[in-house]
């Protein structure tokens, strides 16, 4: 175990935690105003299925050549453009919003937009905590980011509620705008002089081939992005079965899918910070998590109640975020700098690209079965896939174990 706050010792990671965190509550604001702006325009849990996949349809196709991009060219610089695009995208939502002129072509289109966006900033962002942190506090710095991520899950939401209520979903995008100033204005005060430069990579052929070789030479880092993929495709599906949850099966409007991803956030910031205080995770670890994350959200869907469901949306959030912050902190950890964006793009692709499949899919499942099936089925397949992952590694230990054992009884036998 570890500090659990040791990266605040950190100067340059101070300054970069908290333009993250302004950023973070605006993208909060914006997540809830979205997801509710699609089902008032359509009243279909299917078309926030679609949006979604709208949204993450870019890093499904391109999600290699961001880490690339990550790899090659300096990540203070490229975020500082992802955040300047990110704010334009969210001020001509709010335009149209603000204005009656909005229709849910265009919220598909700005959220395409964004997905976009997504490609460049998410592995740049990700790969920027090597450059802010020595190496020491990488995986502690990665679990405090996931906290004040949840963290600001806890404002976020209510500060949109707030403004959906009073003076309209269109300002909740206005606000998303301006918070793009935090991280902006944080990276501009970090001197590149302060940061833990890696080496650009050089233009050469075969590049992404290499770094698929990379991780399907190490089953370790394989078996994790896989776990990943399936949780981020199938299991993290919220603003489609909560919101569901929230209108159909507790009869509640905005308000009540607000406090479901409050208390969401609570479960995910002490699940973050109990990864960070972590000094090394084991991969059955990691895997225990992910199984864990996919049953409470099984038994979630069961809850008759509203107070019980919200006890065990708490610990689901926990035992998400313990999975999320284990996962992306070793991984990173695990992987040579040289290939750590483009590694990072490929992790990312298989938590966010599997949205477009996954979107739809549980959005489908969800109107026509309804909302307490199509969150089962969200619990249900990430916990099958951690069951294959721990059975795969089980049987790949046993396995080496054989082979140890034979080659020794080899050895033994072998004439002098």
């Amino acid at each position: 175990m570890t500090d659990t706050f040791a990266a605040l010792r950190v100067p340059t990671f101070r300054i970069y935690l908290a333009g993250q965190s302004v950023a973070s509550t605006g993208t909060w604001m914006r997540s809830i105003a979205q997801d509710w702006l699609v089902l008032e325009l359509t009243g279909s849990p299917v078309a926030v299925g679609v949006t979604m996949a709208c949204q993450f349809l870019p890093m499904l196709l391109l999600g290699m050549y961001g880490g690339l991009i990550a790899d090659r060219y300096p990540k203070r610089t490229l975020l500082l453009v992802t955040q300047v695009l990110n704010a334009a995208l969210a001020a001509v939502l709010a335009v149209l919003t603000l204005t009656g002129e909005v229709r849910v072509e265009h919220v598909d289109l700005i959220a395409l937009a964004g997905g976009l966006v997504f490609v460049v900033d998410n592995p740049a962002r990700q790969v920027f905590v090597n450059e802010v942190v020595p190496a020491g506090y990488l995986r502690n710095a990665i679990a405090l980011n996931a906290a004040v991520f949840q963290t600001t899950r806890l404002l976020g939401p209510v500060v949109a509620g707030v403004l959906i209520g009073t003076v309209g979903i269109g300002w909740a995008f206005a606000a998303n705008a301006l918070c793009y100033l935090g991280p902006t204005g944080g990276l501009l005060l970090i001197r590149p002089a302060g940061l833990v430069r890696s080496p650009a990579l050089l233009r050469a052929p075969g590049q992404l081939r290499s770094a698929w070789h990379y991780v399907t030479a190490r089953p370790h880092i394989g078996a994790t992005i896989a776990l990943v993929g399936v949780v981020g495709t199938f299991g993290l599906n919220f603003p489609v079965v909560l919101t569901a949850i929230a209108s159909t099966t507790f009869h509640g409007g905005a308000g009540l899918y607000g406090l479901f991803n409050v208390v969401l956030a609570v479960g995910s910031v002490a699940g973050a910070l109990a990864a960070g205080a972590r000094s090394r995770t084991r991969l059955r670890v990691l895997v225990a998590a992910g199984a864990a994350f996919g049953l409470l959200q099984a038994v979630a869907a069961l809850m008759p109640g509203l107070g019980s469901f919200l006890v065990v949306l708490t610990v689901m959030g926990a035992a998400n975020l313990a999975f999320q912050a284990m996962a992306n902190s070793s991984v990173q950890m695990w992987v040579e700098p040289a290939y750590r964006g483009r590694v990072m793009g490929l992790y990312m692709l298989a938590f966010t690209g599997g949205t477009p499949i996954g979107g739809p899919v549980i959005g489908w499942i969800t109107g026509a079965l309804g909302a307490r099936v199509g969150m089962a089925v969200c619990g249900v397949v990430p916990l099958l896939a951690a069951g294959a992952v721990a059975l795969l590694v089980s049987r790949s230990r046993s396995g080496r174990t054989r082979s140890r054992v034979s080659a020794a009884g080899a050895a033994v036998a072998a004439p002098g």
